[in-house]
């Protein structure tokens, strides 16, 4: 719409044409309007302040600036009220009803409980899982390391301090598959002979879980890092790493709450300044109003003792009389022009809640002015989406956890599983369990809604009816409705040696009839009376 244009405009008006003149001036005059815009719109992004904000925006935060902001993170999550309540609200959120973890054959079953049993203080435990939450809101990474033994496959989960993982090391053609995390620490060890505490520099390289090349070396020597000697590979320890916010192609995560510190800085300051307003307007609580001769006698008076009282003898400091002369006045100080409303704070408080995705309503422990209990249940539903989505990061950490407890219960040589394990062609490793085995793990969520037990169980009811279902399956599904805790113990008594689904009824029949055939013994009755469906007891009518 350049030179162009404007020739087919005085085209048109010189050949009469002016309604398609004025509606070409009129597009030019757009396009000129949108191009300015843009141009507008761009050089604005080079201002001075936004050069600033975005001149490491393609860089990932350095290690040690990581370091320091999990610091200050971690020091707010105690100190701050505001953050420690985020946090711990996350946590009841992702981890507060608990989580149903078990696998659909019992053999493979008896492995993963027996996991979750002997790893309940790092990993599976209730204080573990809410731990492990908590680093993620102020660290941003968990680091799970998984030492398993050879020869019997058992599996110890730890976590590594995340100060200590210093470097990943990827796969240098996709920097989203990593290979090895490098960690350095200070390693303390006592002297049996002196007794004394003897400290010594220690690196090693943990495989990431799922990485394990044909080739795998005992010993790495980095030299980005200016290692002088190779460091030990311990391949029996592959790690997990949950890594939450960032960007996408970082390597590290950023906590959860490092949006809200200095918002959170911010609300205390705020509150800080109310609270000293409030100590100023009760320090000056009566105005003194007197001529220039009159002041020293009026504040003499005031300095004095207050009036006893005949009786108890006591001071009367509240609702004492204050004696003037004529000319002095002695009146309350206003309160209408003093500006103390502390709800004034509540949107610096819900920056706090946006930065930890959650009402600011729960956040403060107060409804406030807009706190109808309809509007907490609407606020409240983003948040549940948001710890749903939370929980599928769990999950899938979970699943891979318990992948690899199983894949080394086939692999050891003294392993409780059997089975073969094939590799791909991108080496990706699948177990196949002998005998036909299932190896489905079922990770069940309790739901975020708080549902009518009566709802629940008639949808169970209804869905069971269907006879598409398990009765397994209905029966785990029934038995965390009514909430029940030991589950899986429930759902043995109802398991037959061969896994299949052993009805309440028949069980109670065989032992119905088992007591029967003893009972007959002992009386010395010929006990096939009770199998032919004579009933016990009729040998003494």
């Amino acid at each position: 719409m350049g030179v162009l244009g404007r020739l087919q405009e005085t085209w048109y008006r010189a050949t009469g044409r002016a309604e398609l003149a004025e509606q070409l001036h009129a597009e030019r005059e757009t396009v000129g309007f949108l191009e300015e815009s843009v141009a507008d719109l761009e050089a604005r992004m080079r201002e001075p302040g936004y050069v600033r904000a975005t001149a490491r925006a393609d860089q990932e935060f350095s290690r040690e600036g990581l370091r320091q902001i999990t610091a200050v993170c971690r020091l707010y999550a105690i100190k701050n009220p505001l953050i420690k309540r985020g946090l711990t609200l996350r946590q009841a959120y992702v981890w507060g009803a608990g989580v149903e973890i078990s696998a659909r054959d019992p053999k493979v079953n008896e492995v993963i409980q027996a996991f979750n049993d002997a790893n309940e203080a790092t990993l599976t435990g209730a204080q573990a899982r809410q731990e492990l939450e908590g680093g993620l809101g102020t660290d941003g990474n968990v680091v799970v390391a998984l030492f398993t033994k050879p020869t019997t496959g058992r599996v110890r989960a730890r976590s590594l301090p995340w100060d200590e993982i210093t470097e990943v090391i990827c796969n240098p053609e996709d920097n989203t598959e990593p290979w090895y995390y490098r960690r350095d620490w200070w390693e303390e060890r006592i002297d049996p002979v002196s007794g004394g505490v003897i400290q010594r520099r220690r690196t090693a390289y943990y495989p990431a879980l799922g990485y394990r090349p044909d080739q795998r070396p005992a010993r790495l020597m980095h030299p980005r890092f200016g290692d002088t000697e190779s460091a030990e590979v311990m391949w029996d320890a592959p790690v997990y790493h949950v890594r939450v916010g960032g960007h996408l192609h970082w390597k590290w995560g950023v906590p959860d709450c490092y949006a809200a510190i200095d918002w959170a800085r911010a609300y205390k300051s705020f509150l800080e300044d109310w609270a000293q307003l409030v100590r100023a307007l009760s320090r000056f609580a009566w105005r003194l109003t007197a001529p220039g001769s009159k002041q020293a006698q009026a504040r003499a008076r005031l300095a004095a003792a207050p009036s006893v009282d005949p009786v108890t003898g006591e001071a009367r400091h509240a609702g004492a009389t204050a004696t003037m002369p004529p000319d002095v006045t002695l009146e309350a100080i206003p309160k209408t022009g003093a500006t103390i409303d502390s709800e004034s704070g509540r949107p610096v408080a819900a920056m706090v809640a946006s930065a930890l995705d959650l009402p600011v309503t729960m956040l403060l422990g107060d409804p406030g002015v807009t706190g109808a209990r309809a509007t907490a249940e609407t606020l409240d539903t983003p948040t549940e989406r948001s710890m749903e989505m939370r929980r599928a990061v769990w999950t899938r950490a979970m699943q891979a956890i318990y992948r690899h407890v199983i894949t080394e219960a086939v692999r050891a040589v003294d392993g409780p599983l059997q089975g073969e394990i094939e590799v791909d062609e991108d080496g990706r490793e699948t177990v196949t369990l002998a005998g036909d085995l299932d190896d489905t793990i079922d990770i069940s969520w309790p739901d975020l809604d708080e549902i009518d037990m009566e709802t629940l169980v008639k949808a169970i009811v209804a869905a069971d009816q269907t006879t598409y279902l398990p009765p397994l399956v209905v029966a785990r599904k029934l038995l965390e409705a009514i909430g029940v805790k030991d589950v899986d113990q429930i759902l043995d008594r109802l398991t037959g040696p061969d896994g299949e689904y052993m009805p309440p009824s028949a069980g109670q029949r065989e032992a119905r009839v088992g007591q029967a055939l003893v009972d007959r013994v002992r009386r010395g009755e010929d006990p096939a009376a009770v199998l032919d469906g004579e009933p016990a007891g009729a040998g003494n009518a």
